[in-house]
């Protein structure tokens, strides 16, 4: 069995926070470049500022955003994979408290929702944990911030509504929800599970990269269905109407309930912290 020492991860996601801010991921920038060219007027302004942005916060190495998330952690951990001195917890932990505390990154969680006591180290971090075969740990991280967050929605619908129903419900959330999400947009859609499990996928799609399709060809069909018909909306960069209001969606989809059609639309701003790293 390998062993890997505590402070290798804890190292690993130090440097994964602080770069995943600083720098957009480069299938999200090459999405913003190319939808510079299907725009004009004040859509593709703002479109090259969010390009001009992102290079400007990679090159000085300062946030994209001032919002710089809650720490998400999708976590593919081998099953030949031993933690020496520690657990993973602890581990992802303790690198999100030293990436955000010494690169001065924001902090925005509060230890309990009603008392709102900021913990000042942006902990504790979500953390999703799968066990694989093999000797590798595979770690995602997603910056979520509040604005984005706050647009996404899920609702329990019923069999019978089928696809058109699941449809409806993502463009009535991003219709009404996304133009305060600073888009253009990344869309996760959750599709079965139950109630738990459907917001934890639709956040799970959302570390696919832009460009990617569905293994499965039906819903590839329908990532492609979505996000046609989201475009259409005309919400636009920064909500100011265009061509561009979302540059991706993706789906997940779980076995469900016979009685039961879950549904969760996880909303993801043009500001996409996302990055991965193995170990």
């Amino acid at each position: 069995m390998r062993k890997i020492k505590s402070r290798t991860i804890i190292n690993a996601v130090e440097n994964l926070c602080a770069n995943a801010n600083f720098e957009l991921p480069t299938d999200v920038l090459r999405s913003l470049e190319k939808s510079v060219l299907c725009e004009k007027g004040i859509a593709k302004d703002i479109l090259e500022e969010m390009i001009e942005n992102a290079l400007i916060a990679k090159n000085e190495q300062i946030p994209l955003c001032q919002d710089t998330g809650m720490a998400n952690f999708f976590v593919k951990f081998g099953d030949d994979v031993s933690i020496e001195d520690g657990d993973i917890y602890y581990a992802i932990n303790r690198g999100v408290f030293l990436g955000y505390t010494k690169n001065y990154l924001r902090k925005s969680i509060v230890s309990d929702p009603l008392e709102r006591k900021n913990t000042q180290d942006n902990t504790p971090a979500n953390i999703y944990i799968e066990i694989v075969s093999g000797d590798k740990i595979e770690i995602a991280f997603l910056a979520k911030g509040g604005g984005s967050e706050n647009a996404s929605s899920s609702m329990m619908l019923t069999p019978s509504v089928g696809w058109d129903g699941v449809k409806e419900f993502v463009l009535k959330t991003v219709n009404e929800k996304g133009r305060n999400a600073c888009p253009p947009l990344v869309i996760g859609v959750g599709i079965g599970g139950d109630f738990s499990s459907v917001g934890f996928i639709s956040k799970k799609a959302l570390i696919r990269e832009i460009g990617s399709e569905n293994k499965n060809i039906f819903y590839s069909e329908k990532e492609k269905e979505l996000l046609d018909e989201i475009n259409k909306l005309g919400i636009g960069p920064m909500g100011m109407c265009g061509k561009t209001t979302s540059l991706a969606v993706f789906i997940e989809a779980r076995p469900t309930h016979i009685a039961s059609l879950p549904v969760s639309v996880n909303i993801q701003c043009h500001s996409f912290r996302r990055k991965i790293i193995i170990i």
